[in-house]
């Protein structure tokens, strides 16, 4: 890739994506973030920034600026991370999520189009459009030994997982439709740096530091794959540079964790870690952490479990994850422990003061 252009880098996942081009290619990025509530430039740490980085704040649901940042910015690759994503959200609210998941995604597919089109030769022929999709697009598992392929049928239960579907279905669309050279590729629960605090394993962290209540969906007994968000993002580049035009690519963890066990797990290594929190048996607290623990009413349409086969991905492409569950887990509490001040500044909402001229 020569210059690649990443829409949603200011979020988890898409941050994670650039501080990997940063760190490891010489390929030029372009951030294209609206910065809504979940989107954080300091998610991408200024000693990384140089002159092959720049940020355009755009939504995607602005064609005539998409048209101006592809115009500008002449990009081989487009790894469409921009997502509407917090399924409690969507429950409360699924408008958003059309808005940005569905139209957004038509909007930016027509863009890429339209500028794909007009490329000739080596231009032409390298050009790819990669949507990153979720896992939650085929619904969940009644078994404990099936596991989601890339050719199981789609049964998305959330209005966020629905509209991902209609996102990936448009996408194939484009494929057979125009031959728009496009990857999909669909993840399992990711977690690690830079999570933002509404999602399970970070509002876990964060909520024992403070000693806040742990509340846990129902029993708890929610079985999901979990995936280090630092492993999916060389997954991602690896289908973005290697993956084949048209085709899926599941990618998973291998990590399955019932939602209880990924909060005693973050009990235990906060134990560990921070023994002098005044919530932590070491400091005396009777029932340290876990005693937070907290079962609230379940979700409405709360899938049981996801799973994923990984299995093509590792055939074709050779990946395969670094970490296991206990390894990831351990640095991701670590991080948290360690970088207060990022989590602190989401907290308070100083982050949404950062601008380009501060944080990038």
């Amino acid at each position: 890739m020569n210059k690649v252009i990443v829409t949603g880098g200011a979020g988890f996942i898409g941050s994670a994506v650039i501080r990997y081009l940063l760190n490891n290619t010489s390929c030029s990025v372009v951030n294209v973030d609206m910065l809504t509530y979940a989107g954080n430039l300091e998610s991408v740490p200024a000693e990384l920034i140089n002159n092959t980085y720049s940020f355009e704040q755009v939504n995607i649901c602005d064609r005539s600026s998409l048209d101006r940042v592809f115009s500008e910015h002449q990009p081989d690759v487009v790894m469409h991370l921009a997502a509407e994503s917090h399924v409690d959200r969507s429950i409360d609210g699924p408008g958003e999520f059309i808005q940005t998941n569905v139209v957004g995604t038509y909007n930016l597919l027509e863009c890429a189009r339209a500028y794909w089109s007009g490329l000739t030769g080596d231009a032409k022929s390298r050009f790819r459009f990669h949507h990153i999709s979720t896992d939650e697009v085929y619904g969940d598992l009644e078994g404990t030994d099936d596991l989601f392929l890339e050719t199981t049928p789609y049964a998305p239960s959330s209005p966020y997982s629905a509209s991902k579907a209609s996102s990936d279905h448009l996408v194939r669309a484009w494929y057979r439709t125009y031959g728009l050279p496009v990857v999909v590729t669909n993840c399992s629960n990711n977690y690690g740096p830079y999570h933002f605090p509404e999602k399970l394993i970070p509002h876990m962290i964060l909520n024992a530091l403070s000693g806040k209540p742990l509340p846990v969906y129902g029993d708890g007994k929610q079985i999901r794959d979990w995936l280090y968000v630092e492993d999916h993002a060389r997954a991602l580049i690896k289908v973005a540079t290697e993956g084949e035009v048209g085709e899926t690519y599941n990618i998973g963890g291998h990590n399955e964790k019932q939602n209880i066990e990924v909060v005693n797990t973050i009990c235990d290594l906060l134990e560990e870690l921070a023994p002098d929190n005044p919530n932590s048996l070491a400091s005396g607290c009777e029932g340290g952490f876990k005693r937070l623990i907290t079962y609230v009413k379940d979700r409405p349409g709360h899938d049981a479990r996801y799973a994923i086969d990984a299995g093509k991905i590792q055939r074709e492409l050779g990946w395969v994850p670094e970490e296991t569950f206990e390894s990831g887990m351990r640095k991701t509490v670590a991080w948290y422990l360690e970088n207060r001040e990022w989590w602190e500044r989401v907290l308070s909402g100083d982050y949404q003061l950062a601008r380009v001229g501060e944080s990038v």
